[in-house]
């Protein structure tokens, strides 16, 4: 074995807590497949009498009284969200929305490419080190076994300069939000570099649209990141919004795993005591530089890069704007008319109210916002 390759994580999914760290199924939003490929034009989405999470027929008007009782949040039993999740948002909140209302439409054609972005993450990441499978059975194995890869990867980062699959975590806005870096390494000049890999299907950069929400994510990441190194990442919030119990015991696999990679544990809370001491302590730096790689698919040909100017402000406001949907301030919001081109394409455009004309903007986005369609 490689001494590049002698490290053992376990792999995201594994674990319980992955992030779609790639964005290929937004691909198929561009404009340029929603004018080739009629067959995605005219794939019939879900109908306006759709059915619900228990199998039961419902309309957008009983949503919105749903809307009216519980958050978001609530209504879909979310103790956390994914990075991703507001990356999407980015592109139309309301296809957001009806992916967590209406789960399962998901094209066959999205999913395949969505498996092909995901096995060459999976190549890159094999360059780097192994993987190993540890059957978890409790939510606190899960997250005993992506702390466990955190406690390998920063000295991994220190002494080899160059790691891929980073877990990242921390509340923002009063919720937390997870997610997962795709590669942290060192340039030649000391800096820390987040590079993020976008695939792509046709050989081809993507709309603005699409780079947009590539931006936002990879500049979440970072301010994700950058709070953990700095400390402002705490046990107590963690334990606040999993739920998780640090006392309860850990799985006898994630035992053995623990031992294998020299941690003496016993319990979560033994695990989460390391991985705090050790973000604070390890000296690491907060993000110097956001780069994001677009690669196509079939021949790995390098399309082209793009360095990400990183803008907390505005990164905090669009978070606040976000959230608001997520904690039940407001209900969600389609695309500007400028930007309805990416209606052709999808699922739930037979059943969207603000495609038909009936979407009233929220007061929340002030006198600058622009007609709706």
């Amino acid at each position: 074995m490689a001494e590049t390759r002698e490290e053992e994580t376990v792999s995201a999914e594994a674990s319980g807590f992955s992030d779609l760290s790639d964005s290929e199924f937004l691909e198929f939003l561009d404009l340029e497949d929603a004018q080739e490929s009629n067959a995605l034009v005219d794939m019939p989405g879900p109908s306006s009498e759709s059915l619900g999470k228990d199998d039961k027929p419902i309309s957008l008007q009983n949503w919105k009284r749903g809307l009216d009782i519980l958050s978001p949040m609530e209504r879909f039993h979310l103790k956390y969200l994914y990075v991703t999740d507001l990356a999407t948002q980015n592109w139309c909140e309301l296809q957001t929305a009806y992916g967590k209302e209406l789960p399962g439409f998901l094209a066959p054609e999205k999913a395949a490419v969505l498996d092909t972005g995901a096995s060459i993450h999976l190549a890159r990441e094999l360059e780097l080190h192994d993987l190993v499978t540890v059957p978890v059975t409790t939510k606190e194995d899960a997250w005993a076994i992506k702390f466990l890869n955190i406690l390998l990867m920063i000295p991994a980062l220190q002494s080899e300069g160059h790691i891929r699959e980073f877990p990242v975590f921390g509340e923002v806005e009063g919720v937390l939000l997870v997610g997962v870096i795709d590669e942290l390494h060192y340039t030649a000049k000391g800096e820390l570099e987040l590079a993020e890999l976008k695939t792509r299907r046709r050989p081809m950069l993507p709309l603005e649209a699409q780079k947009k929400k590539d931006c936002f994510q990879v500049s979440l990441y970072k301010y994700i990141f950058d709070a953990m190194v700095q400390g402002k990442v705490t046990p107590a919030s963690l334990i606040h919004h999993t739920k998780l119990c640090p006392e309860k015991p850990l799985g006898p696999s994630v035992l053995r795993h623990a031992r294998k990679g020299g941690f003496s544990v016993k319990s979560l809370g033994d695990l989460m005591e390391l991985v705090f001491l050790s973000l604070t302590l390890s000296d690491l730096p907060v993000i110097d530089i956001l780069k994001i790689e677009y690669i196509h698919q079939e021949t790995a040909t390098v399309l082209g890069t793009e360095i990400v100017a990183f803008e907390e402000k505005e990164v905090r406001a669009k978070v606040q704007h976000y959230m608001a949907y997520w904690m039940g301030h407001r209900e969600p919001q389609g695309v500007d008319v400028e930007e309805a081109w990416k209606c052709r394409t999808c699922a739930y455009a037979d059943i969207c109210e603000w495609r038909k004309g009936s979407g009233v903007l929220s007061s929340t986005l002030g006198p600058q916002a622009k007609k709706a369609i």
